[in-house]
């Protein structure tokens, strides 16, 4: 059996055929049964994610060549349009890929962390569907082990990489107790949604969106359980706030120097921090030159999440050693089971031949033939039985004319000393 990963992602393929390769939670189950049913594969996990839509195969077809042809059966896809946009990789460096993918190292974001989980359900979808054996079950426990050793033993995850995640890291530096401060954000936009996320997942609970569309704040604040202002009361209520994420489509600041120094007096001079991550500007600039406010701009950001690139990248250097390493234990542990069947089927293959070699010399004891005769026929059939395929073996060695193959197997069918006996 092949280990066989075949995929599509960020690197190969456009967004619209991404889209069309991607399943669903309904067509994932489906899948799976359709895969079980597939010739010549006998284990699978499905990875779906927004950016890569991966197959991991234990199967016969080394070619991938099935399982090209059975994914675009499915999704009723031109097999050359997925041929053209894909990878198929085999063994080892499917190991590889699957620890690199489930590492954060193959994502569009290098080093985030969500796709570990999405590996995980994968797994778990599939060892529902009955779709896990002994050899994937190890493969993947030991993938996610890999994984959680990378992100501990490395800083690759240390760092911030958007300017979302960054603002709320620089919060997080400011304010000690960053769960107890309260946050206002202005805008309701993509990156407002995901500085809301980050602050949700940091334990910041006094939220607050303000917005020119109260209905978009009013969405958004539903999901934060947070107050809604309009743009218009946000005069009257920034004293109320420690932090001030602002990020619009205004093409004037929204907040000026005189708003954020009455609010500070209002404060009592308590310090302000505010972040500006819209272009043009949503903050005066002149704000920075009040004491108590410190304000960055999305450039401020930008430079730390181009430092913290260079970071990742250095820890991802890191990861990649980590990862050949346990690969190539994985490996190494598959051979050996490889072996142990071998020697399993190698020994059933002796013993079977053995029980019917001695029935039928039982059969021809109880018919009075000669005991004697029957013994040394018996040890006859037995011995030319069981030496036959390692005679053949060994004359194979020699017809290649490799001295050291043919050393090799005398050496495991120990009969250097033999040789040796009989050369006296």
């Amino acid at each position: 059996m092949t280990l066989l990963a075949l995929g599509i992602n960020h690197k190969t393929a456009p967004v619209a055929l991404r889209e069309k390769v991607a399943f669903t939670p309904d067509s994932l189950v489906e899948a799976l049964a359709s895969l079980k049913k597939l010739d010549g594969v006998e284990e699978s996990v499905i990875v779906s994610t927004c950016n890569r839509t991966e197959l991991y195969v234990n199967t016969q077809d080394e070619s991938g060549q099935k399982l090209l042809q059975w994914l675009s059966d499915f999704h009723r896809l031109d097999v050359e349009d997925i041929a053209n946009n894909s990878y198929v990789l085999t063994q080892d460096e499917a190991v590889k890929h699957i620890m690199r993918v489930a590492s954060g190292l193959d994502s569009l974001i290098l080093g985030e962390p969500q796709i570990l989980g999405q590996v995980k359900q994968a797994f778990g979808d599939a060892k529902h569907s009955g779709m896990i054996n002994s050899e994937f079950d190890k493969l993947f426990q030991h993938t996610f082990s890999v994984a959680k050793r990378v992100r501990s033993e490395t800083d690759i995850g240390a760092n911030a990489v958007s300017v979302a995640y960054a603002a709320v890291q620089l919060a997080k530096h400011i304010f000690a107790e960053l769960p107890k401060r309260s946050v206002l954000l202005v805008g309701a936009g993509e990156t407002i949604e995901l500085v809301a996320q980050h602050l949700k997942e940091q334990g910041v609970s006094c939220l607050a969106v303000a917005n020119r569309t109260v209905a978009r704040a009013e969405a958004l604040a539903e999901t934060l359980d947070a107050s809604v202002y309009t743009l218009s009361q946000v005069p009257e209520h920034l004293k109320d706030f420690d932090i001030v994420i602002s990020s619009t489509a205004s093409q004037l600041p929204l907040i000026g120097k005189g708003m954020v120094e009455k609010a500070l007096k209002q404060r009592r001079n308590m310090p302000m921090f505010l972040v500006d991550l819209a272009v043009p500007r949503d903050i005066e600039s002149e704000v920075n030159e009040l004491g108590d406010a410190y304000l960055y701009t999305v450039d401020d950001l930008q430079h730390i999440v181009q430092k913290n690139l260079e970071n990742r990248e250095q820890a991802a250097k890191e990861a990649e050693k980590l990862i050949d390493k346990q690969a190539g234990d994985y490996m190494t542990w598959k051979q050996s089971q490889q072996s142990i069947d071998l020697v399993r089927q190698y020994r059933q293959k002796g013993m079977a031949q053995r029980d019917d070699i001695v029935e039928k010399a039982k059969a021809q004891l109880a018919e009075g033939k000669n005991a004697e005769t029957v013994l040394e026929e018996m040890a006859y059939k037995l011995t030319n039985t069981l030496l036959h395929p390692t005679t053949l073996a060994l004359r194979e060695a020699a017809m290649h004319d490799d001295p050291a193959l043919s050393r090799w197997m005398g050496q495991a069918l120990d009969l250097s000393d033999f040789s040796s006996d009989n050369n006296k």
